[in-house]
């Protein structure tokens, strides 16, 4: 992606956030030379837990087609869970464009909420894995929605409207997309890893390829590795 592309879109989908009256953190708004700052003084957890935006195409090039918006606004760490105490949750906010697919995938140990928080319908393609990890196409599953477990034929839509949410537990593949227009998405799981927790039915990237035309509005996550040390 071009990082011109990519700073349209982090205004883009900031101003379609605050449309819904979510206001991001402070630190969604500094600029790369405050984040070098701040990570090398008072903020290092910002990089270590990898907090911020993120927008990928998954290394594909088509993102309007293939592609999703995020921003991950807490996060705890792999100390957290080995402990068992401090911070063992994530947040993120996410959003999906009409027909933008997230594609298929699960995951090895988070287990996450999906909230359609406004906007146009929400569509999960949802798959039980096999005792492999692969996935069964043959298996009913199993999801929690909003208090109430919903049975699902493999490969099943499951839409929700704004305020319906879905409990996706590791041994469920999903993919998802905006029915109707723009959807915002709120994922509330256990920490968060996306360099390590992400298995995709198809061989992609989790994080895209930038072509640095401009210079970059606000870093993402995986910038951080680069401008951040």
């Amino acid at each position: 992606m071009k990082r011109s592309a990519i700073n349209e879109i982090l205004k883009e989908s900031d101003a379609f956030i605050r449309s819904f009256g979510y206001v991001m953190p402070p630190f969604a708004y500094w600029s790369p030379a405050e984040m070098q700052a701040r990570v090398a003084s008072d903020s290092p957890r910002i990089r270590d837990h990898r907090l911020g935006w993120d927008i990928t195409d998954y290394g594909v090039g088509r993102y309007d087609e293939l592609g999703l918006f995020l921003f991950t606004v807490r996060n705890g760490n792999h100390a957290n869970v080995r402990d068992g105490r401090g911070m063992l949750y994530a947040e993120k906010i996410m959003i999906s464009g009409e027909n933008q697919v997230s594609p298929m995938h699960r995951h090895n140990l988070k287990t996450e909420d999906i909230i359609n928080k406004g906007g146009a319908t929400l569509v999960l393609e949802l798959f039980k894995a096999a005792a492999d990890g692969s996935i069964d196409d043959s298996a009913e599953l199993r999801v929690l929605t909003d208090g109430s477990v919903r049975t699902l034929p493999a490969g099943g839509l499951l839409k929700l409207a704004p305020g319906e949410s879905v409990t996706l537990e590791p041994d469920c593949w999903h993919a998802f997309w905006g029915e109707g227009g723009k959807v915002l998405i709120g994922e509330v799981s256990n920490v968060n890893d996306d360099l390590t927790d992400n298995v995709f039915r198809d061989p992609i990237g989790r994080f895209s390829t930038i072509e640095e035309d401009v210079e970059p509005l606000h870093l993402l996550v995986s910038d951080y590795d680069t401008w951040l040390g």
